[in-house]
């Protein structure tokens, strides 16, 4: 019944898109979270360029993102990202517009985070004389981090499933293998059945995990 996996690398391309959501995971939670602490900012200027960025990001289609950091970045600009490899330069690019696009929803997702934290905590940390920034990464984000586990996972599942618009600039994840397979073989719904569970595999655990978490690390108010 499922012959027609024969010849193709299934796993490898599933792990692909693994490897994606990891490191676009790991970009997107470093910038989204500069973004954030840019809205809060005191800083009229960081505070512009968090809001213009966030509202610019989440309003372009990821696919255009993608497609513009090959044809923009690669071909006209002719930035190589490290490597003169093309499926090399193809993840990098590809995890470089995945964790530009998410760090705006990521920002979104800490900020509402950051705002439950009483302002008064706020308040006394710098009667004591913390500076900004030693209040917001002693005192606020550590809060607001244990209260928003839950809308970044929703994030991270968004994130696994993103990642299939890589195949646009040729990357060998899930998605484009998919493709190849349909045009190559009489069984769509079967394949699109495998993949589908694929997903399912991937995105399910993750969601179940970090609701526990979320619920367990949750601050207590």
């Amino acid at each position: 019944m499922f012959d027609f996996l024969d010849g193709y690398d299934v796993l490898g391309a599933f792990w692909m898109t693994v490897k994606l959501t990891a490191v676009s995971a790991v970009g997107a939670l470093v910038w989204g979270t500069l973004l954030a602490a840019m809205r809060v900012s005191p800083v009229p200027l960081m505070r512009g360029f968090g809001t213009v960025y966030v509202n610019i990001v989440r309003n372009i289609p990821l696919t255009v993102i993608v497609l513009f950091s090959s044809l923009g970045l690669a071909d006209i600009f002719g930035m190589t990202m490290g490597s003169d490899d093309f499926d090399i330069q193809g993840f990098r690019l590809a995890v470089l517009s995945l964790a530009a696009y998410t760090a705006a929803f990521v920002c979104e997702a800490i900020r509402s985070g950051i705002n439950t934290v009483p302002i008064g905590q706020a308040e006394a940390a710098r009667a004591i004389g913390l500076s900004f920034r030693q209040t917001l990464t002693l005192v606020v984000l550590p809060q607001a981090f244990r209260s928003v586990i839950g809308p970044l996972a929703n994030v991270l599942i968004a994130l696994t499933k993103n990642t299939t618009v890589a195949a646009a600039i040729g990357v060998a994840e899930a998605a484009l293998l998919m493709k190849t397979m349909i045009e190559n073989e009489a069984q769509t719904l079967l394949i699109g059945a495998v993949f589908a569970f694929g997903f399912v595999v991937l995105t399910l655990p993750t969601g179940l995990i970090l609701g526990w978490l979320g619920k367990r690390l949750a601050v207590k108010r």
